[in-house]
């Protein structure tokens, strides 16, 4: 008999919500949230209520009762650095994420939201894979400076999911495997996957990396220092200005790759600049994940929304195919990948980490 999961992802202006029976999806919906009725919360964790109401009323108008499910998924929020992997979403995990100490996301909430729903209707409630995701080597935490380390911020769950879908297609197992996966979204991750871990990564949130569409990436120091000291910027906007101002924003104001496209289709070269600048900087980041893994990759694995664009990727794999062989796996398929774990979990294929 097949498994049935309840799988919960929140973003800043949707729900998403969906039904699997394994990994066959039954019913998905992105329940939309209008700026309006968001600005009535003064805090992100004060969205609970509202979000939750959403969510039932999307079980009962599919007629879905919680009590005959086997499990709840959410996606993971803000938590302390952990290894990858299923976990149970725990009151001591909820706290750390209603702290803030950690970061703050409106994943928070959702894993708020899913614990109370396992809690009244007594099914397991998991996450898997969080940003929070550190397997890091210590060569990799450092930075130059010592009280500035470098962190692991990244997209885990795709990055995970990927190369198990990759090992699974060839017949080998992910931790046997030597993997660069490379996550193309609004943020852009390089991940260095060694034997089942990932041992080094950029902070595709704010820290480093090359530019994508909305992250400014790695930038000259002495320069950031001169502008956070000009008096022209305050904190607030040089942070807009590392991650939703930098990067294409910074550049051509959009984030947008298929605007960016359809620019260079009408000739601006401009675009096709930066655009190709960013591929560049892509291929840097990768040359360098394989120089840890001593060049000995099995696979360089390309993920993510940009991974559609036939001009991105061609750029990209132009110059780092030399490597190791090149895989699209284009798109996010973040619900379908928290239902991957969740059968992972109920089959008792993967044993469940305690936070």
């Amino acid at each position: 008999m097949a498994n049935k999961m309840f799988v919960l992802n929140l973003g800043s202006t949707s729900t998403k919500v969906a039904v699997y029976e394994d990994t066959n999806e039954i019913v998905k919906e992105s329940l939309q949230h209008s700026q309006e009725d968001l600005n009535h919360f003064s805090k992100i964790m004060d969205q609970k209520e509202f979000r939750k109401n959403a969510i039932i009323d999307f079980l009962k108008r599919n007629n879905f009762h919680l009590e005959t499910f086997d499990c709840i998924v959410a996606r993971g929020g803000c938590t302390k650095p952990i290894e990858g992997g299923i976990y149970y979403i725990t009151e001591k995990m909820l706290a750390d994420m209603e702290s803030g100490i950690y970061g703050t996301h409106v994943s928070n909430v959702g894993c708020m939201i899913a614990y109370e729903l396992s809690q009244e209707y007594h099914i397991p409630v998991i996450t898997a894979n969080t940003v929070s995701t550190d397997e890091l080597c210590n060569f990799a935490r450092y930075s130059g400076i010592k009280e500035a380390p470098r962190v692991s911020t990244f997209h885990a769950l795709n990055h995970k999911a990927i190369a198990r879908k990759y090992a699974k297609e060839i017949g080998r197992d992910y931790e046997d495997l030597n993997l660069v996966v490379v996550h193309l979204g609004g943020g852009i991750s390089v991940g260095t996957h060694e034997k089942g871990h990932v041992i080094d990564t950029n902070n595709a949130l704010e820290g480093d990396g090359s530019f994508s569409p909305e992250r400014a990436g790695t930038l000259p120091v002495g320069a950031v220092v001169r502008m956070c000291f000009s008096g022209n910027y305050t904190e607030e906007q040089m942070m807009h200005n590392l991650r939703g101002g930098g990067g294409l924003m910074s550049y051509l104001g959009t984030n947008s790759g298929l605007e960016v496209e359809e620019r260079i289709k009408n000739g601006d070269d401009y675009a096709k600049e930066v655009f190709e600048a960013m591929a560049y900087q892509v291929a840097k980041e990768i040359g360098g994940a394989s120089t840890i893994l001593k060049g000995k990759v099995d696979a360089i694995l390309l993920t993510g929304s940009l991974a559609y664009s036939d001009l991105f990727t061609s750029w990209l794999i132009d110059r780092i195919s030399f490597l190791a062989p090149v895989h699209k796996f284009a798109g996010e398929n973040e619900m379908l990948s928290l239902a991957e774990n969740g059968v992972r979990f109920l089959n008792k294929i993967e044993e469940v980490k305690t936070y």
